[in-house]
């Protein structure tokens, strides 16, 4: 099979770190199905692309959206040879106690419920094509390892990423699916560009935290979705370097 053959979906490919990987899928010659919410930025990123793209707007909290996600792309392609579960959401930073039920519902429905149904579907394809396999990864985080400050929601279903990851990983050896993990931290996007204007520390205080360019990330991601599926990066930490993770800041 040739580069010109392999099909990628990315989930929220309209924006930020999804946007980077199907650019630079795009450009690694992969054929990229974009999903997202919102049709717009879905289609701005196609226009980038080309003839190469295909733009299927997709609510992941919702079965059935999944499901014309990657009925679409069997039907359009015949195949799928990657999965960038990308998509996900945060939560306000409130304190533990006064975190809505609501509000760790649409979290856990987002970033990890959306995430498993997206890697059955992947699977049903991946186990019956010929040839047979392929790739996913998941996002994870630099919060699949550690906590900020009144983050309960996020992390936990970041820290429940990894495991869905090494079941996923585990399960698919019997249909040659590989499964890894990137964990990015502070990637200058809508939603982690807020770093450089400060955020809140382990200790209390508010800072600057630095950040690195998106594209960077995409070229992460392609880098592990060229590898033969013999191959496997298991889990990959990319970060801003002076962001505060490792020792004590």
């Amino acid at each position: 099979m040739s580069m010109a053959d392999r099909i990628a979906i990315v989930t929220g490919a309209g924006t930020g770190v999804g946007k980077a990987a199907a650019l630079a899928l795009a450009a690694g010659g992969w054929r990229v199905v974009l999903s997202g919410r919102r049709p717009g930025p879905l289609e701005d990123v196609a226009v980038q692309i080309g003839d190469r793209a295909l733009a299927v707007p997709t609510d992941v909290t919702d079965p059935d959206s999944i499901a014309n996600l990657f009925e679409r792309t069997r039907t359009e392609f015949g195949r799928l040879d990657l999965l960038f579960n990308n998509a996900g959401i945060g939560a306000p930073a409130v304190p533990l106690e006064d975190l809505p039920l609501e509000t760790w519902r649409q979290v856990v429905e987002t970033n990890l419920t959306a995430l498993f149904l997206c890697t059955q579907h992947a699977f049903r394809i991946m186990r019956d094509q010929d040839p047979r396999g392929g790739r996913i990864i998941n996002n994870g985080s630099i919060s699949a390892h550690a906590p900020r400050p009144n983050s309960i929601a996020y992390t936990a279903t970041k820290h429940a990423v990894t495991g869905l990851t090494k079941a996923t990983s585990l399960d698919g050896r019997a249909y040659d699916i590989a499964c890894g993990q990137i964990d990015i931290g502070n990637a200058d996007t809508p939603m982690g560009g807020k770093m450089k204007a400060g955020v809140r520390q382990a200790d209390g205080s508010l800072r600057p935290e630095a950040v690195m360019d998106p594209d960077h990330v995409g070229q992460a991601v392609l880098t592990m979705a060229n590898l033969p599926l013999e191959t496997n990066v298991q889990f990959m930490t990319i970060m801003a370097t002076k962001m505060p993770f490792v020792g004590r800041g």
